[in-house]
């Protein structure tokens, strides 16, 4: 089973494996370990990764890259309306109200979903891992932001399953790189001591987040989090780019922004001028020619000079760092380290920020880019059952605080009750209690809307069916069972209706005892995580015991107050009832919808395979081509008559010529044909070339077997006991063909002699299906003679003779 941990980052994905050795970040077709997320599409295909990339600025319409940020998003969004002047490609709406991807693909305009796109990248890492680990890729971890809502880890998950994978786990990617640190550490405190408590930012392309998180031997507890959602990277790249695109219209009369190509060809430029400045203080040119309009631009930054264009980007470095704390409630003298991963960390004025806040150097013992996918396959192997993993406990947060609003009978309104707090320990479990007399609906939704990233508060609403008054017309008892699941995501997941039955003190005692003790243990079922939490939490998890929530109506005509004195003497018997739920979640992909997609996403699969396989075969055809023009003026030479040499390379410079033109564009057989009429011309100069190459060798080893047959004659002759059992007059045979065969060995003509050798002794010994010639070559007649050796060794075996000691080969 493998077990995998793929970093679904913004600009960049990486995929990590865990093998008995540890954990493995696994290497692409380029041997590079980090694919872009980026997809090109074309005419025939698509190009996933760093063949996408290489297209951003030839396809640009058709090439989509930074898509992660509109999961879960309608395109009503003001983010995505704020996003679309900064994209290549078109975005539209979908029916369903979402943000689309319009392309053109196969020769036709096709809108796809943000989660289709993402999971032809993920279809991609898991290709990637599947050709490295020889094996078939299911279960995985995936990252994303803490940030992420509801919507968006839907949206993600519901990508996976496009792709073919079972997601274990949706880990956090702050939650990850804590588990990626604390895992290997032996000094860690013991469970009863004082915690040791590690800041971690990770500031990357797009997005900032800070964690802290207290660490003892074997547990790792997330005690808040912070973030800012579009505090990245790219940010700074765009201070860049708007300074040169300034710049050069002053200096140009260049309109950049008019013209995509060439936005981009800057915003590339850009990047890798502001990593040199990350290592370089001094003056350092940017130059692009042919820029626009043929023509050519130059220009010059310094990192004094670009730190003054992004304060207003650094002062915003410290606010989540200062907010973390507040919510964790320590000081900074409680922090025992501050770990810094992410791209962007790498920037000379972002460290010193972080470092002078915390007043302390920062610890760079992670991997910057590689930190998230490990702790993802740390976690992955934690989970399989395949692997045996040192046991460490791992409790994350809920971003948001989460509240349900529902329909009150008694104050003819709504009331509302805040389930979850900000920073609340999850996976996590709670049940609730309501009196009803009929169906009633459960409104979810972040109760802080002013700190979404997100407009919508609204998560899901849950409509418990099915609820009936009690037989004597009270209200019902309806325990609701509600959950943060391990990907972070808020649902109902289970309602039940306590039914409660009367009796009298008389009736039935024995009965009555045991059903007291029933409910009593239904309560505790109850506060207990579901079995699936318990397969994928981790000891100390569990240990984690479900609160149970009495919301009761004041006042409510629908609850009996008063109970008629006798009523203390009865005994109550309780059942269960398990209540249908119906979800109405916020930007829900049915399952028809779901299941046509992932056919769909099979069908794109097959479609590249066969183009992969029409191009390979192109490019065998023309890889011949150029081999075999080289080689028969080089090493081929002296093989081949000047006539036929002559002949074959005007066959070649015509298939050359053909591939460049009517064969730009033709069916693999077209390619595969074309290849085997070359190899019928081109195979027979090439197996001379061969021939002669492996002559000497061959003769060398014929001439080790002659020797060989010669003491075994020499030993037979001098009576040795091992060969008592031979016939005289076989020994006699072969001793002859010796005589003979050292007379080839070192006369001219030797294809003659040893064909006529061998010829008939061949057809004797039961060899005669080689259908052996003097037309063979030297080469055929050497391993012809070494066949009749090993043929009639074996007949001496077959006389009941010890072969080990006899046969030579």
């Amino acid at each position: 089973m493998s077990v995998v941990g793929i970093d679904l980052g913004f600009q960049s994905c990486y995929v990590a494996v865990a093998r008995a050795g540890g954990i493995e970040t696994i290497a692409n077709e380029y041997s590079d370990r980090c694919t872009p997320a980026c997809i090109s599409f074309g005419p025939k295909n698509r190009s996933i990764g760093a063949a996408a990339k290489s297209q951003v600025i030839s396809n640009a319409k058709n090439t989509v890259q930074g898509f992660k940020r509109f999961h879960g998003r309608a395109f009503s969004d003001p983010f995505v309306e704020a996003e679309k002047s900064n994209l290549a490609y078109d975005i539209v709406q979908l029916p369903t109200g979402l943000t689309g991807i319009k392309v053109k693909y196969m020769e036709e305009e096709r809108n796809f979903t943000t989660e289709q796109v993402t999971a032809m990248l993920l279809s991609k890492l898991k290709e990637t891992a599947e050709s490295v680990l020889k094996k078939p890729v299911v279960d995985c971890v995936v990252s994303v932001p803490c940030f992420y809502t509801d919507a968006e880890r839907r949206s993600v998950m519901d990508a996976t399953q496009i792709a073919g994978l079972n997601c274990l786990r949706l880990m956090n990617e702050t939650t990850a790189v804590a588990l990626a640190y604390g895992i290997y550490k032996q000094d860690l405190p013991a469970l009863e001591e004082k915690p040791r408590n590690v800041v971690f930012v990770d500031m990357g392309h797009s997005s900032y987040q800070v964690s802290v998180c207290a660490f003892n031997r074997g547990k790792l507890k997330v005690l808040a989090i912070a973030f800012d959602t579009t505090l990245g990277g790219r940010k700074f790249d765009e201070v860049l780019v708007n300074h040169f695109c300034e710049e050069f219209g002053k200096k140009y009369k260049l309109d950049i922004k008019s013209k995509i190509r060439a936005l981009l060809r800057l915003s590339q430029e850009c990047e890798k001028l502001k990593k040199l400045m990350s290592a370089n203080a001094s003056d350092l040119p940017l130059s692009i020619e042919c820029f626009m309009n043929d023509v050519d631009v130059s220009g010059t930054m310094n990192r004094g000079k670009f730190l003054e264009m992004c304060d207003d980007l650094l002062a915003r470095v410290e606010p989540p760092l200062r907010s973390v704390l507040e919510q964790a409630k320590l000081k900074k003298e409680d922090i025992y380290a501050v770990e810094i991963v992410g791209g962007a960390t790498r920037i000379p004025a972002v460290k010193e920020k972080i470092s002078k806040f915390f007043g302390k150097e920062l610890s760079t013992t992670l991997n910057a880019d590689e930190a998230v996918t490990r702790g993802c396959a740390l976690q992955c192997a934690i989970l399989s059952p395949a692997f045996k993993v040192r046991e460490f406990s791992i409790t994350d947060v809920v971003p948001y605080p989460i509240s349900l609003r529902w329909n009150s009978p008694a104050e003819e309104g709504s009331s509302d009750c805040e389930v979850f707090t900000k920073n609340h320990a999850a996976p996590f479990s709670k049940v609730l209690t309501f009196y009803r007399k009929e169906p009633f609906t459960l409104e979810a939704y972040y109760s802080s809307p002013q700190d979404l990233p997100y407009p919508d508060p609204a998560i899901a609403q849950f409509l418990v069916q099915k609820v009936t008054p009690q037989s004597d017309g009270s209200s019902s008892k309806v325990k609701v069972k509600v959950r943060v699941n391990v990907h972070g995501i808020f649902s109902v997941s289970s309602a039940s209706l306590v039914e409660v039955l009367k009796f009298e003190e008389n009736e039935e005692p024995m009965e009555t005892d045991q059903n007291a003790k029933e409910e009593e243990k239904m309560q505790v079922d109850q506060e207990e995580p579901h079995a699936e939490e318990q397969q994928q939490h981790t000891p100390a998890e569990n240990k984690a015991e479900s609160e149970e929530m009495e919301t009761s109506q004041a006042g409510s005509k629908d609850k009996k107050m008063d109970q008629p004195p006798q009523a203390k003497k009865a005994k109550v018997k309780t059942s269960t009832v398990d209540l249908p739920i119906e979800n109405q979640l916020l930007w829900q992909i049915d399952r028809e919808m779901l299941n046509l997609y992932i056919e769909n996403e099979g069908k794109m699969i097959m479609q590249d395979k066969l183009e992969k396989e029409r191009n390979d075969a192109k490019n065998a055809v023309e890889e011949y081509v150029y081999e075999m023009r080289d080689k028969l003026s080089g090493e081929y030479e002296k093989f081949v008559s000047e006539a036929d040499r002559n002949s074959f390379t005007l066959k070649l410079e015509d298939t050359e010529n053909w591939l460049y033109e009517d064969g730009e564009d033709q069916p693999k057989q077209v390619y595969v044909d074309k290849l085997a009429e070359l190899k019928n011309l081109g195979h027979p100069i090439k197996m001379r070339f061969q021939e002669s190459e492996e002559r000497p060798k061959l003769f060398e080893e014929l001439g080790k077997q002659i020797q060989q047959y010669m003491k075994v004659i020499s030993s037979f002759k001098n009576k040795e006991d091992q060969y008592d059992h031979l016939d005289a007059a076989d020994m006699m045979k072969v001793e002859s063909i010796w005589k003979r065969g050292l007379l080839g060995m070192t006369s001219d003509g030797r294809r003659r002699r040893w064909g006529s050798i061998l010829g008939p002794l061949l057809g004797a010994s039961g060899a005669s299906s080689l259908h052996f010639s003097s037309d063979h070559g030297c080469l055929g007649v050497a391993s012809a003679f070494l066949l009749w050796c090993f043929s009639f060794a074996s007949d001496w075996s077959r006389l009941g003779h010890d072969h080990q000691c006899l046969c030579p080969l």
